[in-house]
Protein backbone atom coordinates (compact mmCIF):
# COMPACT_ATOMS: atom_id res chain seq x y z
CA UNK A 1 0.00 0.00 0.00
CA UNK A 2 1.01 3.59 -0.38
CA UNK A 3 0.62 4.93 3.29
CA UNK A 4 2.91 1.99 4.28
CA UNK A 5 5.61 3.00 2.23
CA UNK A 6 5.20 6.23 2.75
CA UNK A 7 5.99 5.38 6.86
CA UNK A 8 9.06 3.51 5.35
CA UNK A 9 10.62 6.04 3.65
CA UNK A 10 9.31 9.17 6.18
CA UNK A 11 11.67 6.30 8.61
CA UNK A 12 14.64 6.06 6.38
CA UNK A 13 14.32 10.02 5.83
CA UNK A 14 16.62 10.77 8.91
CA UNK A 15 20.30 10.68 8.97
CA UNK A 16 20.90 8.91 12.05
CA UNK A 17 17.39 6.68 11.73
CA UNK A 18 19.30 5.67 8.44
CA UNK A 19 22.88 5.07 9.94
CA UNK A 20 21.13 2.68 12.18
CA UNK A 21 19.39 0.19 9.40
CA UNK A 22 23.05 0.58 7.77
CA UNK A 23 24.68 -0.54 10.95
CA UNK A 24 22.05 -3.78 10.70
CA UNK A 25 21.87 -4.99 7.16
CA UNK A 26 24.41 -7.97 7.99
CA UNK A 27 24.56 -7.96 11.74
CA UNK A 28 22.30 -8.05 14.58
CA UNK A 29 23.56 -5.68 17.61
CA UNK A 30 22.49 -5.14 21.09
CA UNK A 31 20.76 -1.34 21.78
CA UNK A 32 24.24 -0.25 23.84
CA UNK A 33 26.04 -1.50 20.93
CA UNK A 34 24.16 0.55 18.73
CA UNK A 35 24.23 3.67 20.90
CA UNK A 36 28.08 3.74 21.18
CA UNK A 37 28.67 3.25 17.51
CA UNK A 38 26.49 5.73 15.87
CA UNK A 39 27.52 7.88 18.72
CA UNK A 40 23.06 8.39 19.94
CA UNK A 41 22.58 8.94 23.74
CA UNK A 42 20.30 6.20 24.96
CA UNK A 43 17.14 7.99 24.93
CA UNK A 44 17.45 9.24 21.47
CA UNK A 45 18.60 6.12 20.08
CA UNK A 46 14.62 4.85 21.98
CA UNK A 47 13.03 7.25 19.72
CA UNK A 48 14.74 6.48 16.90
CA UNK A 49 14.25 2.90 17.02
CA UNK A 50 10.23 3.51 18.01
CA UNK A 51 10.25 4.93 14.94
CA UNK A 52 12.03 2.62 13.09
CA UNK A 53 9.66 -0.29 14.42
CA UNK A 54 6.28 1.56 14.42
CA UNK A 55 7.46 1.48 10.31
CA UNK A 56 8.11 -2.55 10.56
CA UNK A 57 11.56 -1.79 9.64
CA UNK A 58 13.30 -3.63 13.19
CA UNK A 59 12.29 -5.95 15.77
CA UNK A 60 13.63 -6.07 18.54
CA UNK A 61 14.21 -9.73 20.54
CA UNK A 62 15.08 -11.41 23.68
CA UNK A 63 18.21 -14.03 24.03
CA UNK A 64 17.86 -17.08 23.94
CA UNK A 65 21.23 -17.04 25.87
CA UNK A 66 21.66 -14.49 28.09
CA UNK A 67 17.78 -13.75 28.90
CA UNK A 68 18.76 -9.79 29.59
CA UNK A 69 20.17 -9.07 26.38
CA UNK A 70 18.22 -7.67 23.82
CA UNK A 71 18.84 -7.49 19.72
CA UNK A 72 17.53 -5.07 17.39
CA UNK A 73 17.17 -6.92 14.33
CA UNK A 74 16.27 -5.75 10.75
CA UNK A 75 13.43 -6.63 8.82
CA UNK A 76 15.31 -6.32 4.99
CA UNK A 77 12.19 -7.31 3.53
CA UNK A 78 10.80 -4.02 3.78
CA UNK A 79 13.22 -2.17 2.64
CA UNK A 80 13.51 -0.34 -1.03
CA UNK A 81 14.81 -3.24 -3.57
CA UNK A 82 17.60 -1.33 -4.71
CA UNK A 83 18.91 -0.30 -1.46
CA UNK A 84 22.58 -0.41 -1.20
CA UNK A 85 24.52 -2.89 0.84
CA UNK A 86 28.29 -2.34 1.47
CA UNK A 87 30.84 -4.80 0.40
CA UNK A 88 32.26 -7.20 3.52
CA UNK A 89 35.75 -8.57 2.04
CA UNK A 90 36.61 -12.88 2.59
CA UNK A 91 36.90 -15.39 0.92
CA UNK A 92 34.98 -18.38 3.03
CA UNK A 93 32.26 -18.25 5.89
CA UNK A 94 31.83 -20.27 8.89
CA UNK A 95 28.17 -20.87 10.13
CA UNK A 96 28.24 -21.09 14.07
CA UNK A 97 25.72 -22.30 15.88
CA UNK A 98 26.01 -24.69 19.36
CA UNK A 99 25.39 -27.80 18.14
CA UNK A 100 25.74 -27.35 14.64
CA UNK A 101 22.81 -29.60 14.17
CA UNK A 102 20.11 -27.20 12.14
CA UNK A 103 20.38 -23.49 11.78
CA UNK A 104 24.07 -23.36 11.03
CA UNK A 105 24.06 -26.24 8.73
CA UNK A 106 20.86 -24.82 6.99
CA UNK A 107 22.60 -21.41 6.41
CA UNK A 108 25.93 -22.54 5.33
CA UNK A 109 23.83 -24.92 2.59
CA UNK A 110 22.01 -21.43 1.79
CA UNK A 111 24.70 -19.45 1.33
CA UNK A 112 26.85 -21.74 -0.87
CA UNK A 113 24.33 -22.45 -2.71
CA UNK A 114 23.24 -18.42 -3.27
CA UNK A 115 27.05 -16.82 -3.66
CA UNK A 116 29.44 -19.34 -4.46
CA UNK A 117 31.78 -18.52 -1.87
CA UNK A 118 33.41 -21.22 0.16
CA UNK A 119 30.87 -22.32 3.36
CA UNK A 120 31.33 -24.01 6.24
CA UNK A 121 29.48 -24.79 9.83
CA UNK A 122 30.49 -25.63 13.20
CA UNK A 123 29.51 -25.48 16.53
CA UNK A 124 30.82 -25.39 20.26
CA UNK A 125 29.08 -28.76 21.27
CA UNK A 126 28.53 -30.43 18.48
CA UNK A 127 24.97 -32.69 18.13
CA UNK A 128 25.47 -36.48 17.12
CA UNK A 129 23.31 -35.80 14.06
CA UNK A 130 22.04 -33.26 11.55
CA UNK A 131 18.46 -32.83 13.11
CA UNK A 132 15.87 -34.85 11.08
CA UNK A 133 13.47 -32.16 10.35
CA UNK A 134 16.69 -29.76 9.20
CA UNK A 135 17.13 -32.07 6.58
CA UNK A 136 13.74 -32.61 5.63
CA UNK A 137 13.31 -28.30 5.71
CA UNK A 138 16.48 -28.48 3.32
CA UNK A 139 15.61 -30.94 1.25
CA UNK A 140 12.37 -29.02 0.31
CA UNK A 141 14.45 -26.20 -1.01
CA UNK A 142 16.27 -28.88 -2.91
CA UNK A 143 19.73 -28.49 0.36
CA UNK A 144 21.17 -31.69 0.86
CA UNK A 145 22.46 -31.49 4.65
CA UNK A 146 25.06 -34.09 4.85
CA UNK A 147 26.95 -33.60 8.28
CA UNK A 148 28.07 -34.62 10.47
CA UNK A 149 28.21 -32.09 12.72
CA UNK A 150 31.42 -31.01 13.75
CA UNK A 151 33.10 -28.85 16.57
CA UNK A 152 35.31 -25.53 16.01
CA UNK A 153 38.60 -27.58 16.05
CA UNK A 154 37.54 -29.15 13.33
CA UNK A 155 37.56 -26.43 10.68
CA UNK A 156 40.32 -23.20 9.60
CA UNK A 157 40.14 -20.25 10.33
CA UNK A 158 37.53 -18.63 7.98
CA UNK A 159 37.37 -14.64 6.98
CA UNK A 160 33.77 -14.25 8.30
CA UNK A 161 32.04 -16.07 11.04
CA UNK A 162 28.40 -15.50 11.56
CA UNK A 163 26.78 -17.00 14.72
CA UNK A 164 23.53 -17.80 13.86
CA UNK A 165 22.44 -19.20 17.83
CA UNK A 166 22.60 -16.77 20.67
CA UNK A 167 24.36 -18.83 23.11
CA UNK A 168 26.94 -19.31 20.26
CA UNK A 169 27.28 -15.75 19.28
CA UNK A 170 27.56 -14.67 23.83
CA UNK A 171 29.92 -16.73 24.00
CA UNK A 172 32.60 -15.87 20.64
CA UNK A 173 33.92 -18.63 19.02
CA UNK A 174 38.05 -18.86 18.91
CA UNK A 175 38.39 -17.20 15.38
CA UNK A 176 40.32 -14.20 16.75
CA UNK A 177 41.06 -12.93 12.84
CA UNK A 178 37.62 -13.18 11.51
CA UNK A 179 34.87 -10.80 10.91
CA UNK A 180 32.23 -11.41 13.39
CA UNK A 181 28.36 -11.05 12.77
CA UNK A 182 25.37 -12.03 14.68
CA UNK A 183 21.88 -12.99 14.13
CA UNK A 184 19.71 -13.51 16.32
CA UNK A 185 17.51 -16.90 15.29
CA UNK A 186 15.12 -19.15 17.44
CA UNK A 187 16.12 -22.51 18.45
CA UNK A 188 13.84 -24.75 16.11
CA UNK A 189 14.74 -28.02 17.66
CA UNK A 190 13.49 -26.04 21.12
CA UNK A 191 10.15 -27.05 19.98
CA UNK A 192 10.67 -30.03 17.60
CA UNK A 193 8.30 -29.24 15.13
CA UNK A 194 8.57 -29.14 11.37
CA UNK A 195 6.99 -25.74 11.07
CA UNK A 196 9.67 -23.75 12.90
CA UNK A 197 12.73 -25.27 11.26
CA UNK A 198 10.96 -24.11 7.56
CA UNK A 199 10.33 -20.95 9.50
CA UNK A 200 14.15 -20.65 10.23
CA UNK A 201 14.56 -21.87 6.65
CA UNK A 202 12.94 -18.55 5.36
CA UNK A 203 14.63 -16.46 7.98
CA UNK A 204 18.08 -17.16 7.01
CA UNK A 205 17.13 -17.23 3.21
CA UNK A 206 16.46 -13.68 3.79
CA UNK A 207 19.68 -12.56 5.41
CA UNK A 208 21.91 -14.71 3.66
CA UNK A 209 20.73 -12.69 0.72
CA UNK A 210 21.99 -9.44 1.73
CA UNK A 211 25.32 -11.18 2.95
CA UNK A 212 25.62 -12.65 -0.65
CA UNK A 213 25.29 -9.64 -2.08
CA UNK A 214 27.71 -8.05 0.25
CA UNK A 215 30.67 -10.68 -0.37
CA UNK A 216 29.86 -10.68 -4.01
CA UNK A 217 29.84 -7.33 -4.46
CA UNK A 218 33.75 -6.85 -2.64
CA UNK A 219 34.64 -9.93 -4.41
CA UNK A 220 33.86 -8.42 -7.72
CA UNK A 221 35.63 -4.98 -6.89
CA UNK A 222 38.81 -6.46 -5.12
Amino acid sequence: MLEDRARVYAALGDPKRLEIVERLLLTDRTPAELASEAEIPSNLLAHHLGVLEAAGIIRRLRSEGDGRRRYVTLSADRLPADFEVPPLAGRSVLFVCRQNSARSQLAAALFARSSGIEAGSAGSQPAKAVHPHAVEAGREADLALTGPPRGYEEVTTPDVVVSVCDIAGEEPPPFDRATHLHWSIPDPVRSGRLPDFRAVRRQLERRIGLLSRAMTTSKGTA
